[in-house]
C-alpha cells in the first residue's frame, strides 16, 4: 500500500501536463516577445532608411542649391573680368604696336545647327584678335580653345579676309598653362588688380588662324 508521500501515477502525469502546458506557455509568449522585438527592428529599420532617404533628399537639394548659386557666381564673375579684359585691350596692345579699333563682347551664333561663343572679340581693319577668359586657365581650356578657334573663320564668315589670332586671358593658371598656351600660338593675357598684361616673350610669334 503506498504511503502518504507516495505520488499516484495519476499525479505524476498531471505533473507533467502541467509543466508541459508551462513550457508550451512559456514558448508562446517568448515567440510573442521575439515577434514584436522583430516587428521594432524592423519599424526602427525603416524609419532609419526613412531618416537617410530625407538626409540623401536634403544633400540633393543643397548640392543642386550650391551648384546653381555657384554657376550663378562663376558666371558673373567670369563678366567682370571680361569687362576688365575688355577695358585693357587696346592699351595692352597698342604696348606691342597693334592699333585695335574696336572691342566687342560675347559674340554668338550658330552654324550649320552647332552654336558656338566667343568672349570678347578686338580687331581693326585687318586683324582679328579672339580673346577666351577665365577665371582660372587650365590646359584643357586652351586646347578647346584652339580648336574651337581652327572654325572661327567658318563659323564668322565677315573675318575670313583678316588675319585672326587667338588669346587667351585669365586671373590665375594652373602650372604650366601660360606656356602651353603661348606653345600653341596664343596671346597670353594675364588680368592683375584693375589691369591686365601680355606676358608672352618679347620674340613671341602668334599663330594665325
Amino acid at each position: 500500500m503506498a504511503g502518504n508521500n507516495d505520488i499516484s501515477w495519476d499525479e505524476i502525469k498531471a505533473l507533467f501536463a502541467e509543466t508541459n502546458r508551462k513550457f508550451q506557455e512559456t514558448d508562446r509568449l517568448l515567440t510573442e516577445k521575439f515577434q514584436e522585438t522583430d516587428r521594432q527592428f524592423k519599424e526602427t529599420d525603416r524609419k532609419f532608411q526613412d531618416t537617410d532617404r530625407k538626409f540623401q533628399d536634403t544633400d540633393r537639394k543643397l548640392d543642386k542649391r550650391f551648384n546653381e548659386l555657384y554657376g550663378l557666381f562663376s558666371s558673373q564673375w567670369g563678366r567682370l573680368v571680361e569687362s576688365l579684359v575688355e577695358g585693357e585691350l587696346v592699351r595692352t596692345f597698342e604696348k606691342r604696336g597693334s592699333k585695335i579699333e574696336q572691342t566687342a563682347q560675347r559674340l554668338k551664333g550658330s552654324h550649320k545647327g552647332q552654336r558656338f561663343e566667343f568672349d570678347i572679340i578686338a580687331r581693326n581693319g585687318t586683324e582679328v584678335v579672339v580673346v577666351e577668359v577665365k577665371t582660372m586657365l587650365k590646359s584643357k581650356h586652351i586646347q578647346k580653345f584652339v580648336d574651337k578657334m581652327g572654325s572661327f573663320k567658318t563659323w564668322v564668315k565677315r573675318y575670313t579676309p583678316n588675319n585672326v589670332y587667338g588669346a587667351v586671358a585669365f586671373l590665375q593658371a594652373d602650372a604650366g598653362a601660360e606656356q602651353m598656351a603661348e606653345n600653341k600660338g596664343l596671346f597670353v593675357i594675364r588680368a592683375t588688380g584693375d589691369s591686365a598684361a601680355i606676358v608672352n616673350k618679347a620674340d613671341f610669334v602668334p599663330r594665325t588662324f
